[in-house]
């Protein structure tokens, strides 16, 4: 893999038991699968921990192939000191795709005789770093390439830089072992007239052997700016197709949203057919793509957003203080550490509403999304999820006259999931009704519906 295309691996890179009623009849449910980044073979993600003007960046990463080759250029808003630059665990990462990952829920419908008390269903409601002094720069063979700070953290060598023009950065790259592909300079002229600087890493391979890592871990860092931004045109020089991108923004506020594109949720809530428990994965990547055609490819998608003290269903725990800690939350306790102690104290919000997630997914190309993301905080605090439902009928023997109502009413109900099917996804609604007899969803015979009719089955 080329260096600047581990830039898009960076910056484009339990079950929990519960029970409602319906308006009809009872059932319970679980959570019995989800739809996370592992489903996409390049799927990037990013978490930020933002208030203020504070901002808490990691950047996993899933590099295949010689660490000797990993490679990243960054853009970054100001000049990062040692202090504001550390080595996460990828545990993190893993723990907030699995709390935000939409998700597969399955009930079970209960004996339709059976009087049952009506309740509400649904799903409820939730009850940086100092800035940088520069040192002692040092300019680079006249390239207008400035070395601003050089240190090691962890496994990595990192270099902040700073240029006054795209071709001299370039120049000073390329003698520096950082192979960069055609196009690159073209892309590095707008951050550089912006001012930004270069958060540039490699690995140092004696560091990463005594590290005793198989895997590279994630980078974090930390800093102060007013701009809520994440830099994902650098990704693209190197990208041949659409590329995915996982944003987890945690915030003391609300829901966060992209500015400069529109943000939209995932269509979510639908009763889909049973077959689906065993084709949950390709069910969710023909929706989100059936989706993102139709959002005529430049939307980002919200997948989840949800106060991290609770979840309903939860497809894993919500995360500790600690580990919320680690992801780069640092308002807890009033504590601004994660390398960026705040110059005044600030009272934290309380702990059951002190961090809200949303989840972004953004699939993007070059010509649909030709600007970085640009990101907003939001006092909204709904509820959302990524959320598709199995209904399995009562099987059992009917007695009473709702029971055969009931049963009267699964052909209809059946039929209303295959077509919500075929339209979420764009699959052939013959395949469908055929996949639905083979799990006895739907009956394959013409006595079967008749006795099934009767209430006799």
């Amino acid at each position: 893999m080329k260096p600047f295309r581990l830039l898009i691996s960076l910056l484009l890179t339990f079950v929990a038991v519960f029970c409602f009623t319906p308006t009809a009849w009872a059932f319970c449910g679980f959570y019995v699968a989800k739809a996370d980044a592992k489903l996409y073979n390049k799927a990037s993600q990013v978490a930020i921990a933002r208030s203020g003007d504070r901002t808490v960046l990691t950047m996993a990463n899933d590099f295949q192939g010689e660490v000797k080759d990993f490679a990243i250029v960054v853009p970054v808003p100001t000049v990062l000191q040692k202090e504001q630059v550390r080595v996460a665990e990828p545990k993190i990462i893993e723990r907030l795709d699995a709390f935000s990952a939409p998700r597969l829920v399955e009930y079970f419908d209960s004996d339709p005789c059976t009087p049952v008390y009506q309740e509400r269903g649904g799903l409820p409601l939730p009850l940086a770093a100092p800035r940088s002094r520069v040192g002692s720069a040092r300019s680079a063979d006249n390239l207008g390439v400035t070395v601003e700070a050089r240190f090691n953290v962890g496994e990595y060598d990192i270099v902040i830089l700073s240029a006054k023009e795209s071709g001299g950065l370039s120049t000073w790259l390329n003698r520096n072992g950082y192979k960069i592909p055609k196009g690159a300079k073209q892309l590095l002229q707008p951050y550089i007239r912006s001012s930004m600087k270069f958060f540039v890493a490699k690995v140092n391979l004696d560091k990463f052997e005594e590290s005793g890592y198989q895997f590279l871990r994630p980078l974090q860092i930390s800093y102060f700016s007013p701009k809520f931004m994440l830099p994902i045109r650098l990704g693209m020089i190197n990208a041949t197709t659409e590329q995915d991108l996982i944003v987890y923004i945690l915030s003391p506020k609300g829901q966060a949203e992209i500015t400069n594109y529109r943000t939209v949720k995932v269509p979510s809530g639908e009763n889909i057919p049973l077959f689906v428990k065993d084709e949950f994965s390709d069910f969710y990547k023909s929706m989100f793509q059936t989706s993102y055609i139709k959002e005529d490819r430049k939307v980002a998608f919200l997948e989840y957003a949800w106060d991290m003290s609770n979840c309903d269903p939860c497809s894993a725990e919500p995360l500790s203080q600690e580990e919320l800690k680690q992801a780069g939350v640092f308002w807890l306790d009033n504590d601004f550490g994660v390398n960026a102690p705040a110059p005044r104290r600030i009272r934290p919000p309380s702990p059951s509403s002190s961090v809200f997630i949303s989840r972004l997914h953004v699939r993007y190309t070059r010509d649909k999304f030709p600007e970085d993301l640009m990101f907003h905080e939001t006092s909204n605090r709904e509820s959302f999820q990524g959320r598709y439902v199995l209904q399995h009928p009562f099987t059992g023997q009917v007695t009473c006259s709702a029971g055969r109502e009931y049963k009267r009413s699964l052909s209809k109900r059946f039929e209303k999931e295959a077509q919500t099917l075929a339209k979420l996804t764009n699959w052939n609604i013959q395949d469908i009704r055929q996949k639905m007899k083979l799990v006895g969803q739907v009956s394959s015979s013409w006595w079967q519906n008749l006795f099934s009719w009767l209430g006799l089955t």
